[in-house]
């Protein structure tokens, strides 16, 4: 009887695992109206996203690029869009001069909500302000977030407008109330992937 070394099993399993992973990440989930599937249970099919959560979806990749802080001080600043939870959750790994930040796009009741993670030690959810095809505005939801600007630090707003002649291209503006006063920065971001 013949008996497969130990080592060439394992590197067997590895080669599929691996295998599984790399499929995985190149290939995003199905929003066509597909149902998601975990193994053998099935989830049920994304519902229509809203107009917000479609701009977001243009972002998926990652990004570089200056920011210009309320100072007049430029430093560097990376985004990396992933989708993740089958489809129906957008994560941004944000760094800003070495400092790493989460923020999430995902939908309710048929409206975007992002909840951001910020270095400054707040937790601001959004809403929809404004959305076109190519940009996309929210404003902290004060109900739900429960900052008060004269004695809590917090991103007030975040605009994305993607470049209607480069779609690798977007500028970003954000207002944060920092000590009371509402500043704003901007960031000039392409894609590298």
């Amino acid at each position: 009887m013949y008996k497969t070394p130990l080592l060439s099993l394992v590197a067997l399993a590895l080669l599929f695992s691996s295998q599984s992973c790399a499929n995985s990440s190149s290939n995003p989930p199905s929003t066509d109206g597909a149902e998601q599937t975990i193994g053998d249970v099935g989830l049920g099919v994304i519902p229509q996203q809203s107009a917000g959560f479609e701009v977001m979806k243009k972002m998926v990749g990652s990004w570089e690029g200056e920011l210009t802080q309320f100072t007049g001080n430029v430093i560097n600043t990376s985004s990396e869009f992933r989708m993740i939870s089958g489809g129906n959750t957008i994560s941004e790994k944000l760094v800003e001069d070495g400092v790493e930040m989460l923020t999430t796009y995902t939908d309710h009741d048929g409206e975007l909500v992002v909840k951001h993670y910020c270095a400054l030690g707040t937790e601001p959810v959004f809403k929809v302000e404004s959305v076109t095809d190519n940009s996309l505005s929210i404003v902290v939801d004060e109900a739900k977030s429960g900052y008060n600007p004269d004695n809590e630090n917090y991103v007030s707003s975040i605009t994305w407008t993607i470049d209607e002649n480069d779609p690798n291209r977007m500028t970003v503006d954000g207002a944060i109330y920092m000590d009371g006063k509402l500043e704003s920065n901007r960031s000039i971001v392409t894609r590298v992937n």
